[in-house]
């Protein structure tokens, strides 16, 4: 079985630090670069030491369903960065979001979430949790009062995003978390939008964060992947068990591609935040754009929520071609260098059409309520270099007036 490091800090580490090297476990080899587990299964010395490990009096890896080396070195690494006490990697983000909540939730329990969300994240939260039992009121994330009013006494938790996807509202992390204290309330917080670099959930009062690892942490678009990330009593008696027995379980090599990916992650976000920053400033100077939407721009609603909780303004942008659908996709089939995406995250600047894909399940009027039009467009900045990502901006909206 692989070995902890042997060295103890004698200084505290950086982000950048914690990203390349925490959690690291090493063979009998010493390998310089993780190790890829992938085996299902362990070999015990004897019968005893099987039952001790089942029994959990002795540590060690049992089946690779419930941990496995190279899974642990990931969590290990993401729970240094995040100043987390505890974390499981999950398949995907959907399985860390659905787990998140599933494991702490019982038939009869109230959650109050945030309108503004993933589609996915949105079925979740209506119409699976009541297949369920499990009760659920839609607000304004924004508004702190309708959060204060949602509160039932079986509230049992709060759940949001922030940014939102895809028109980047925030939601007030430390006031809403407050209110779920008196509440009683677990607030979990799907922070994939900002990454652990620039916002930190839990030091503003989150009891649960949760990453789909397969955007931003691995970065290149190579492998799904999800975690969850809280405190040890909410993962050792809620969270594990439920993973263990259910089975969304992260892949060793799909957890060895995101170790690399930690490795590079201040880099891509610092060049990805950058160049979404520069892009934002030169789309709302532009007389084919109605609107832009980003969180480190002065003219955001809430520019100055989001200097109190983010380091930056972050990697995404979305916009409002003028005109409508129609304009927007033309726009977007003119792109050279951006392509066509659903995904996000990634190394390579993505846009999509949010009406017709993350969120198309939503009635019309529901995504009229979000805010998300038929000429919105949601754009994950790359690391390309930003003038060529200006220049195809700039020829892709002469298509527009065509």
């Amino acid at each position: 079985m692989a070995k902890g490091e042997s060295k103890d800090r004698r200084i505290p580490w950086h982000a950048a630090t914690e990203l390349v090297h925490a959690g690291t476990l090493r063979s009998q080899f010493g390998e310089t670069s993780e190790a890829i587990f992938l085996n299902s299964g362990y070999v015990y010395e004897t019968a005893e030491q099987a039952e001790a490990r089942f029994k959990g009096d002795e540590e060690g890896f049992v089946y690779s369903r419930y941990a496995n080396p190279t899974v642990a070195m990931f969590e290990a690494r993401i729970c240094a960065m995040e100043g987390a006490e505890a974390a499981r990697g999950t398949a995907s983000g959907m399985a860390a979001v659905a787990a998140s909540l599933l494991c702490h939730l019982k038939s009869g329990d109230h959650v109050v979430s945030a309108r503004a969300l993933f589609g996915s994240c949105r079925y979740i939260v209506e119409d699976l949790l009541p297949r369920f039992g499990i009760s659920t009121t839609l607000i304004d994330g924004r508004d702190l009062s309708a959060w204060e009013a949602a509160v039932k006494p079986n509230t049992r938790a709060f759940f949001f995003e922030t940014p939102t996807n895809p028109v980047l509202e925030l939601v007030d992390i430390e006031a809403v978390s407050a209110i779920a204290k008196k509440a009683g309330a677990l607030v979990v917080v799907d922070n994939v939008f900002a990454t652990p670099l620039l916002q930190r959930p839990m030091k503003l009062g989150a009891d649960v964060v949760v990453y789909s690892a397969t955007k931003h942490i691995d970065g290149q678009g190579r492998c799904l992947g999800g975690v969850v990330l809280g405190s040890k009593e909410f993962v050792d008696e809620n969270l594990h068990n439920y993973l263990k027995h259910t089975g969304p379980s992260l892949s060793p090599f799909n957890a060895w591609v995101l170790l690399k990916g930690l490795e590079t992650l201040p880099l891509r976000v610092e060049r990805h935040g950058a160049s979404a920053a520069a892009l934002a400033d030169y789309l709302a100077g532009r007389p084919e754009i109605e609107r832009v939407y980003y969180p480190g721009r002065s003219d955001h609603p809430q520019a100055a929520l989001a200097k109190k909780q983010m380091a930056a303004g972050g990697p995404m942008v979305s916009f409002e071609v003028k005109a409508d659908k129609r304009s927007a996709f033309r726009f977007m089939n003119a792109l050279q260098i951006i392509r066509v995406s659903n995904n996000l995250g990634d190394a390579k600047s993505l846009v999509t059409h949010p009406a017709t894909t993350t969120h198309h399940r939503l009635a019309p009027e529901e995504r009229a309520a979000l805010g998300i039009s038929d000429s919105c467009i949601r754009l994950s900045v790359g690391i390309e270099d930003v003038d060529d990502l200006t220049a195809d901006l700039d020829q892709a909206l002469g298509a527009v007036k065509g």
